[in-house]
């Protein structure tokens, strides 16, 4: 097998790495390293940096503002980026260029493209992602939030929850029924809604760590325009599945990286703790070892089906499962290391699904409980590993589908 990269990925990653000597801080360990009132500092100087080198949205036309990068360069600055623990992208960056932005580009009207891509761009319109609710998780199509059409309005009543970036958004892009009569894969709509109105209020979930990185939304008679519709009125279930496409986009090539510099941090712990020779500790470690090889070589294929213009379809769910587990494992493992030390061990955390602190040493008992506490949710959040494994046995295996509750009662 040949994972060399071409001689022009190369030149590329040169440049890459360039930028990063010259705009990093000297000494950089990652953001949660820099005290917290110069957090909010640094992520505003560190986007204006990007924007003046093209790099915000790379994946993008550059008739539409962004990068055009290859698929090849995409990942070789997601890797650069992984290997410095900068950040590519505050978290309403993400939503709104990989995930909305991408979609928008794919799907929209040629005015929605007009007018929501440049403002995206600019970080005018923050946005956040309306999809569960407290009865539609796993099961998306199952949503309840009702639009109707009034006039040249769409009124909006319902509930989302587990929205990322709500408290800081000012748009959302949510998952509605449109007609309640068609079937519940049919009938959706993908609408594009301002959050700053009477209609939408947004009430922070503070988590285990003591993070509120989450918002639950209610929605009363909330309004949007009738033509805020992304993929046409009734096509929100193909219109999510497009959008849900872009999320993990060239990730996959980087969490080997991610989560390899991660267990590198694990195994400096163990060594200080003396327990590096200790069989039970050993066993855990070669067990998170041998996950962040398969996540490398999950990477490549992912990479190679992207080359082929292959979407990695259900095959993404390998990979959800791979790395939740192992992120859950590896801090349970710093937990068993830390023995004693580990109780009462606080501190705040960096609301995003890796093992970088966000305070303190790398290796402080504060900094992997935190995580810690983060983790328990990994094998729920973006898929829990019941329904990947569902995935994966019905749909790359070939197996029968699991009865449904309702069925076997």
């Amino acid at each position: 097998m040949d994972v060399t990269y071409p001689p022009e990925a190369q030149a590329f990653r040169d440049r890459i790495r360039a930028f990063l000597a010259e705009h990093l801080p000297q000494g950089w360990s990652g953001p949660g390293a820099l005290p917290p009132d110069q957090r909010d500092a640094f992520a505003r100087q560190w986007r204006r940096s990007l924007a003046s080198s093209g790099l915000v949205a790379v994946s993008w036309p550059k008739e539409y503002g962004g990068g055009g990068l290859s698929l090849i360069e995409q990942v070789v600055l997601a890797e650069e980026f992984a290997r410095a623990g900068a950040p590519e992208r505050p978290e309403n960056d993400l939503l709104g260029i990989e995930l909305l932005g991408n979609t928008l580009i794919a799907l929209g009207s040629a005015e929605q493209k007009r007018h929501f891509l440049p403002r995206i761009l600019t970080g005018e319109d923050r946005w956040c992602q309306g999809f569960s609710e407290p009865d539609a998780g796993s099961d998306l199509a199952a949503v309840r939030t009702r639009a109707v059409l009034d006039g040249d309005d769409w009124v909006i009543n319902g509930q989302k929850i587990w929205t990322s970036a709500g408290s800081t958004a000012n748009w959302i892009f949510l998952l509605a029924r449109t007609d309640p009569s068609a079937p519940k894969h049919r009938g959706l709509s993908l609408l594009l809604v301002p959050m700053d109105q009477p209609g939408v209020q947004v009430r922070p979930i503070v988590n285990a760590a003591g993070h509120s990185s989450f918002s639950e939304v209610f929605l009363t008679d909330a309004r949007t325009r009738a033509d805020h519709v992304v993929g046409g009125v009734g096509n929100g279930w193909s219109t999510a599945m497009t959008l849900l496409s872009f999320e993990r986009g060239s990730q996959v090539a980087t969490a080997a990286i991610e989560f390899g510099r991660d267990l590198e941090r694990l195994c400096d712990l163990a060594r200080t703790r003396g327990l590096h020779t200790d069989p039970r500790i050993r066993d855990g470690l070669a067990w998170c070892y041998s996950r962040v090889q398969i996540m490398r070589y999950r990477g490549y294929r992912g990479l190679t089906l992207s080359l082929r213009g292959e979407a990695p379809g259900a095959e993404a769910a390998i990979t959800k499962v791979i790395w939740s587990e192992y992120f859950r494992r590896a801090t349970e493992l710093a937990a068993e290391i830390l023995g004693l030390d580990a109780l009462g061990a606080v501190g705040p955390g960096n609301g995003g699904a890796r093992l970088v602190p966000e305070a303190g040493t790398p290796n402080s008992p504060a900094c992997w409980m935190d995580e810690l506490l983060y983790a328990r949710a990994a094998t729920i959040y973006a898929g829990s590993s019941q329904i990947q494994r569902n995935v994966i046995g019905e749909r790359l295996l070939g197996l029968p589908k699991e009865p449904h509750p309702e069925a076997v009662r």
